[in-house]
């Protein structure tokens, strides 16, 4: 398989020097890294092109930045968030066995969510929304759905972030909490979607971004659909924290003529027409290094479900047919090569959203009685959704299935072995608590937001479902992360200590908690109702 693990490690043992260039003094950070010279911006429209490209490159990382394009992603979410949302696990065993995968967390990899979101993404943002403020609106709309995107994903993996502020030196930089980011969020949505509206409805007309645009199709009702599907998310994601602002939210986004997304062909995935090739593809097909985790093993087997060939490939020389690795068990091996792998490949468009999600989201949002839908009825259309997207048979038997999860037989240790903690089936049940529906609708979203990891480990860390497999073996610093509950965030990049101490006690204040991955977010209160 080449040389890989020699080169793997390498950009491995270098990723922490890589990474205090990315994360150093905040004022150091805002200063643009692209590299992109007022000239390159002047030709055909490129003051817009390029920042939204470098925008949407950055989101699903893989923004070329001179540097190797596949690693970055692979430390930003493949070797965290891919992982704890029960998804994916890489084969190999590295720091000898011990690493996130056993909560022996790596700063190096950890911080560079972080490094590279305010290295690269971020300066891109401030320059298009004060360029495009005044001369274009429609482009500056779909700038701050672009920014929600992007920095809702950074908050929900570290909580404070540096977002209304950023690029303000007056105002040093100030941190927001976690529920002040949301509050942004929010308000940034109602300007872009105001802004839309306006420009639909006028006469006027700007530039056409369709070119540049690669996650949906330029049009400005394209982009309200994905606007106001965003609140949805974002609302249902503070059910517990606010739930009259959760309610509010998820209302106005229902409410808007311009509506959401509904049917299984409206997703939002990041074009491969211009060259941007998916990181994940990479590692998978050419590294050889994403595998199916044991929790997926459990579930989708368990229910035989019909979309389990879509997601990955057979295992080679095993008893079962698809196998999974389980996650904290310090393997020392290459063995679980032989396990499955996922299907993508550097061509396959990574996906931040789907139709089946908001359905779902709708089905819980019913369940709260924040709607007159029959959650029911949007759990069925989630399912339907999904399964048309991934063009998958069976659904009406699926539909009608009482198979719940099964349990986890390691191939080579025993001791690895656990029991099924998926006891939910696909059947939805109208006599059932509302816990239990809860559990079934966050479980097939789990299934159908596949392989998107940041969205999958948030829902599941905000309602415990899908029940993964706990670690085997918890190596956290202090003991700081809970065997069951399972890791909460990740801590802040741990050279801002040293390299910017004044933001770094802003952030860790602004969050009122032990920065460490065992405290729990804002939105994470640990129940549902």
């Amino acid at each position: 398989m080449r040389t890989l693990y020699t080169i793997l490690s390498a950009c491995l043992s270098v990723v922490c020097l890589l990474s205090v260039s990315c994360t150093g003094d905040f004022k150091d950070i805002n200063t643009d890294q692209t590299g992109i010279t007022d000239e390159d911006m002047e030709i055909d429209f490129n003051n817009l092109g390029i920042p939204l490209d470098i925008i949407q490159q950055g989101i699903y990382f893989n923004y070329d930045f001179g540097k190797g394009k596949n690693w970055p992603y692979q430390l930003m979410q493949n070797l965290n968030a891919d992982m704890f949302s029960g998804y994916m696990h890489d084969y190999k065993p590295h720091n000898g066995g011990s690493s996130n995968s056993d909560y022996n967390l790596q700063d190096g990899w950890n911080g560079t969510d972080w490094g590279y979101t305010y290295a690269y993404v971020m300066p891109q943002i401030k320059k298009l929304e004060d360029s495009t403020r005044v001369d274009y609106p429609s482009v500056y709309a779909v700038t701050k759905i672009l920014k929600v995107e992007a920095m809702h994903r950074i908050s929900d993996i570290y909580g404070p972030i540096v977002y209304t502020y950023f690029g303000n030196e007056a105002e040093g930089y100030r941190p927001e909490t976690q529920q002040e980011a949301y509050t942004a969020f929010f308000r940034d949505l109602d300007e872009a979607v105001g802004i839309l509206h306006t420009y639909m409805d006028s006469k006027v007309k700007g530039p056409d971004i369709s070119d540049f645009d690669l996650l949906l199709d330029g049009r400005p009702v394209s982009w309200i659909r994905f606007a106001n599907s965003l609140r949805m998310r974002l609302a249902v994601r503070i059910a517990m924290a606010d739930p009259v602002k959760a309610e509010e939210e998820f209302r106005k986004s229902s409410g808007d003529p311009a509506g959401v997304f509904e049917q299984s062909s409206e997703c939002v995935k990041v074009s491969t027409r211009n060259g941007y090739q998916n990181p994940l593809g990479e590692i998978n097909r050419v590294w050889g290094e994403v595998f199916m985790n044991a929790s997926m093993e459990s579930i989708m087997t368990g229910y035989g479900d019909p979309r389990l060939e879509r997601y990955f490939e057979p295992a080679a020389d095993q008893a079962a047919r698809y196998k999974g690795i389980r996650q904290g068990t310090c393997f020392s091996h290459l063995l679980y090569a032989s396990h499955s792998k996922i299907y993508v490949n550097q061509t396959t468009e990574p996906i931040l959203m789907t139709a089946a999600e908001i359905w779902f989201l709708r089905a819980e949002a019913a369940l709260r009685g924040w709607t007159d839908e029959e959650p029911g009825v949007c759990y069925r259309n989630g399912v339907v959704a999904s399964f048309r997207q991934w063009g998958a048979d069976g659904l009406d038997e699926y539909l009608q299935s009482d198979r719940t999860g099964a349990d986890y037989v390691d191939a080579f240790d025993p001791a690895n072995n656990i029991e099924a903690r998926c006891l939910v089936s696909p059947k939805w049940e109208d006599d059932a608590s509302n816990e239990v529906k809860l559990e079934k609708i966050l479980t097939q979203k789990w299934l159908a937001v596949f392989p998107e990891g940041d969205e999958a480990w948030a829902e599941q860390r905000r309602t415990g479902y899908p029940r993964l497999f706990p670690v085997r073996f918890n190596n956290s610093k202090d003991g700081c992360i809970d065997t069951e509950i399972m890791i909460r965030r990740l801590n802040f990049p741990a050279d801002l200590a040293d390299t910017d101490a004044p933001l770094y006690e802003k952030l860790v204040n602004a969050f009122g908690k032990p920065d460490h991955a065992g405290s729990r977010l804002w939105w994470d209160t640990g129940r549902n109702f």
